[in-house]
């Protein structure tokens, strides 16, 4: 099966990559999703069977000034250029408003900003097109060492490398910030997406782990399941955040995993071949 992939080059797209065996996925030099004629002519020229649209406008301070070309107008581009492709968007939980959590497939958007406004009207482009594919908190290795931030993603490996190397490491806790998620492997999302590539799947899907948690359990469980000193955690409140976020954005995945046939990892089984991947780097 022929992919196209956009945003190949970035941490779930690269996953995605390696999930397929013949992939056409351009660089931003190459294709700016943004200019439709050149979407079009790439995907033309590849022929694929399916196309997946996981490049997003990684410099959120331009949301406001850029947020509509570089989220719904390059979806627009990526599905008008798709033909008679299968269509895959990468989208996100903070779609939803953070209030009462475990939110389902069905659940309505309910974005309390931009990036989430962007991400949800970027989905309506898809419906009844193709196929949406929701991530939380998304963990693994990237190359390019992040740390905390407002969101869950690549929480485990800024607090693992910190403790490794004797820093003190505060684990965010307050009301305007996102405290609970559904924490996922990069590479599992990228599996779980394949299905519905390889199944040929449209609707809404929820591809994430099986456990959600709040910053403070993850924090002590990775403690945990890494063996690292606990003594150098704490917990304090966030910097000001310039924008509103989501405070509760878990997912419940049983309708996804039903259909795709798999069974969601527990947070323990992801921590365990997290930290087999992390020695393997380090190795």
């Amino acid at each position: 099966m022929k992919v196209w992939i956009s945003g190949g080059s970035g941490f779930v797209g690269s996953h995605l990559v390696r999930a397929f065996d013949d992939v056409c996925a351009p660089s931003h030099a190459e294709v700016d999703v943004t200019d439709p004629d050149a979407v079009r002519r790439s995907i033309r020229a590849f022929a694929p069977d399916a196309v997946i649209h996981s490049a997003i406008l990684n410099d959120f301070t331009r949301l406001e000034r850029d947020g509509w070309a570089g989220y719904v107008g390059a979806t627009r581009n990526v599905v008008g250029a798709a033909g008679e492709a299968q269509v895959v968007l990468i989208s996100t939980d903070w779609v939803f408003s953070g209030v009462g959590g475990n939110f389902i497939e069905a659940t309505p958007p309910s974005p309390v900003n931009a990036y989430g406004m962007l991400k949800a009207a970027s989905e309506l482009v898809v419906e009844g097109r193709g196929a949406v594919a929701r991530l939380s908190a998304v963990q693994g290795v990237s190359e390019a060492p992040r740390s905390q931030d407002a969101g869950f993603g690549y929480f485990v490996a800024a607090l693992v490398r910190a403790l490794r190397a004797g820093e003190r490491f505060t684990v965010w806790e307050g009301e305007d910030i996102n405290m609970t998620a559904t924490p996922t492997l990069a590479s599992d999302a990228a599996d779980l997406i394949a299905r519905i590539v390889a199944g040929g799947h449209t609707g809404i899907f929820h591809c994430c782990g099986g456990e959600s948690v709040d910053r403070r359990t993850l924090a002590l469980r990775t403690v945990e399941a890494f063996g690292l000193d606990g003594d150098l955690l704490g917990f304090g409140p966030p910097p000001p955040q310039p924008w509103r976020i989501p405070y509760d954005t878990s997912l419940d995945a049983r309708a996804t995993a039903a259909t795709l046939g798999v069974e969601l990892p527990s947070l323990a089984d992801q921590l365990a071949r997290l930290q087999m991947t992390m020695e393997e780097v380090r190795a």
